[in-house]
């Protein structure tokens, strides 16, 4: 499910304020997750399948344990860096950005030489032998990146569809290929390939802007709640999710 740039900065807050552990925003159009340092306590982190290129703001997230980073938009691997603080970092998904290069056997020594508590690299769980040879094989990152002066934000389809230059898709549709290949990261079911098969371009778009337009009407009502309020609101949201999963799984 992508969610829009208001639904993505509400259920940031939202867990900042209730100490919620984990934050899912994957397909959101998102390229600025400035919001992870209002998030010290966050423990999980599903940023996969955005145009995210700069993870500095992660670095506050010092209880994080799982990010989940496939298919973003990150250059280089001296973005590490910033990982390399986190003492509870245990499962990373980096596999499809443009820092992987050519040479899978570089990437993952690189990886592991920098992040050596690591548990689980791209799902794949990481061996005492790769570890040694990770000193040998990768390469050390001891300083930041150097930044470019590309402004950061939150793209939305117009500019996507203009500076997508790598993976175009990634960012502009939400393809049955993407949505399926996030079950391993968010334990989600399958989608049948014929489900929407007979969908146009024109009738998706039209849905996803009635469906943001719900969406954003519903989180100016939300900021007249109080704290209690928004945790029906939560309880509703996720009792409603369930029912909705289950009937799927019934159609099928």
């Amino acid at each position: 499910m992508r969610l829009s740039r208001a639904a993505v900065l509400a259920q940031a807050k939202a867990a900042a304020l209730d100490g919620v552990r984990r934050l899912n925003c994957w397909g959101s159009h998102l390229t600025d997750i400035s919001i992870c340092r209002d998030l010290p306590n966050i423990e999980v982190i599903t940023f996969s399948v955005n145009g995210i290129s700069d993870l500095e703001p992660l670095h506050q997230c010092q209880n994080l344990s799982e990010l989940y980073l496939r298919r973003n938009n990150i250059r280089s691997l001296d973005e590490l860096f910033y990982l390399k603080t986190l003492p509870r970092l245990r499962v990373l998904w980096l596999a499809e950005n443009p820092c992987c290069g050519p040479d899978p056997h570089r990437y993952r020594m690189t990886v592991l030489r920098n992040l050596p508590c690591l548990q689980k690299l791209d799902n794949q769980a990481v061996t005492e032998e790769e570890l040694s040879q990770a000193l040998v094989d990768g390469v050390e990152i001891t300083a930041p990146p150097a930044r470019s002066p590309v402004e950061n934000g939150w793209c939305s389809t117009a500019s996507s569809a203009a500076g997508a230059t790598t993976e175009p898709q990634s960012l502009l549709s939400c393809s049955l290929e993407d949505t399926n290949k996030t079950q391993d990261e968010l334990d989600m079911k399958l989608v049948p390939r014929g489900k929407y098969s007979s969908f146009s371009t024109q009738e998706t778009d039209c849905s996803c802007k009635k469906r943001n337009n719900v969406l954003n009407a519903i989180l100016l009502l939300m900021e007249e709640l109080d704290a209690e309020g928004l945790e029906i609101i939560q309880q509703t949201a996720v009792r409603s999710l369930q029912a909705l999963q289950k009937k799927e799984l019934q159609e099928e």
